[in-house]
């Protein structure tokens, strides 16, 4: 199989490596002439074979939109485009109807795994018609981790259902990172606890709370066991909102996400250690960007 990825950036170029390693020929293009393996987006859909598909993978809004629509102009019927960004989901219905002008397919696919992809593989959760779906099963295969196929992937419904299950997955993990890093803030500020890292690397077999999100905590603890190297500056990607906005419209009570939520607000604020462990979460399992701490900032040792 043969597939068309737009955007090489941390996700993107990790993706196309781990689709090459698993036998699906890839022509990526990123407006980085360094990492893109065509000059223009033109050129990309002239060297996929028909029927085509290409996979998206740019910021969420504008960006997105603007591709999708230059792909609208350049693809011909029978051809798909798959949404793998962060996008909301109410974007998938007006994409999908604006490709169906053209008889060009879509598919929407919320992507967790963040720069540990590459190693581990995706969790993909796709939207949209079925034999679409099936039609792509290959690429989703190579992409997804090693395992049953359930473990790892999701036809959630139909257009807009992937990326509103990822949405509510990031409301999740907005949570219980939360948790940890409130968690991790008592047992620093409370004397009587000498190995704070200890007790959280106790935690990650055997107990209840054991995770991926911690044993990440656990790693960055031991890069920087204060996590002095870190502001404690938390921004959101938007998803945290859009799932609250949706548990407001569906009377779902969400006060764990509605907490998690103002806390960031919160970090924008006044320096916390418990942001800055959020913020160290999201750098290691995302490679989101961190506000390095500085003389003036505020951040230091808990205690």
């Amino acid at each position: 199989m043969h597939i068309g990825l737009v955007g090489l950036g941390k996700m993107g170029g990790n993706m196309r490596a781990r689709l090459r390693k698993h036998g699906i020929e890839v022509t990526g293009f990123d407006r980085n002439p360094d990492v893109s393996d065509v000059a223009a987006l033109a050129d990309l859909v002239q060297a996929l074979p028909a029927p085509r598909a290409v996979w998206v993978m740019v910021p969420a809004g504008a960006p997105t939109t603007a591709t999708i629509t230059q792909l609208g102009e350049l693809l011909e019927p029978g051809d798909l485009v798959i949404d793998g960004g962060n996008s909301r989901f109410t974007d998938d219905t007006v994409h999908a109807a604006q490709l169906a002008e053209k008889q060009i397919g879509y598919l929407d696919c919320g992507v967790s795994g963040g720069v540990w992809g590459l190693e581990n593989g995706y969790g993909l959760m796709v939207g949209g018609d079925a034999a679409l779906v099936q039609r792509m099963m290959p690429v989703f295969d190579a992409l997804r981790p090693e395992g049953p196929r359930e473990e790892g992937f999701v036809h959630a419904g139909s257009v807009g259902a992937g990326h509103y299950a990822k949405m509510v997955h990031n409301g999740i993990e907005y949570g219980l990172m939360q948790a940890y890093a409130e968690g991790y803030e008592l047992l620093a500020a409370k004397d009587i606890v000498t190995d704070v890292h200890g007790c959280l690397k106790a935690w990650s077999r055997g107990t209840v709370v054991r995770s991926w999100l911690l044993d990440l905590l656990v790693r960055a603890l031991e890069v920087d066991p204060e996590l002095d190297d870190l502001k404690g500056y938390v921004e959101d990607s938007g998803e945290g909102r859009w799932t609250l906005d949706e548990a407001i419209e569906n009377a779902v009570p969400m006060p764990v996400l509605a907490a998690a939520l103002f806390a960031r607000f919160a970090s924008r604020q006044d320096d916390s250690p418990a942001m800055r462990a959020v913020a160290a979460l999201r750098n290691q399992f995302g490679g989101h960007a961190v506000t390095s701490a500085g003389p003036t900032s505020g951040a230091g040792s808990v205690g």
